[in-house]
C-alpha cells in the first residue's frame, strides 16, 4: 500500500476519482488511503478551452482519466494528435516532453501525462501566436 494523499476541496467543488464524479457540499478534506486515479476540478479542461494542439492532447488524456472504461478507444485519438504535433517540429523541449508523456501513458499513469502537458501550455500558446503572426504577415 502506498502512502495516503490528503485532498482539500472547497464547497461545491468536484473531483474525479477512478472514473466517478464526486461533488462536495462544503469545504472538506478527503484522505485517499490507497492508490487511486483522480483529477481535481481545477485541472479539468473544458472542450472550448482545447484551442491549441497541446491543449487538445491534454483534453484527450483527461478523457482517458475521467472515463477509464473508454480509455482504449480514446488512445487512438491521442496517438494521432501526438503524431501531428511531433511532425510539426515543435522543438526539442516539446518533443522530449511529449516522448515522456507517451511513456507515462504506456505505463498507465495518465495523471503524469496531464502534469507534463499542463507544463507545455505556455509554450504551446506562444507557438500558436507566433504561427498566427507569421500567417498574417504572409497574407499582408
Amino acid at each position: 500500500m502506498s502512502r495516503s494523499i490528503n485532498l482539500s476541496l472547497r464547497g461545491h467543488e468536484r473531483i474525479f476519482i477512478n472514473g466517478a464524479v464526486l461533488r462536495v457540499d462544503r469545504k472538506v478534506t478527503i484522505e485517499l488511503l490507497n492508490d487511486a486515479t483522480f483529477l481535481l476540478e481545477a485541472h479539468v479542461l473544458q472542450a472550448e478551452q482545447a484551442t491549441t494542439p497541446i491543449r487538445q492532447l491534454y483534453f484527450i488524456a483527461q478523457a482517458m482519466l475521467i472515463d477509464p472504461s473508454n480509455a482504449d478507444r480514446v488512445r487512438h485519438a491521442y496517438a494521432e494528435v501526438d503524431s501531428s504535433i511531433v511532425a510539426s517540429e515543435p522543438g526539442p523541449q516539446v518533443t522530449s516532453a511529449l516522448a515522456a508523456a507517451r511513456n507515462f501513458l504506456s505505463a498507465g499513469r495518465p495523471f503524469e501525462v496531464l502534469r507534463i502537458l499542463r507544463g507545455l501550455f505556455e509554450a504551446d500558446t506562444s507557438r500558436a501566436a507566433n504561427t498566427a503572426g507569421a500567417i498574417t504577415h504572409q497574407v499582408a
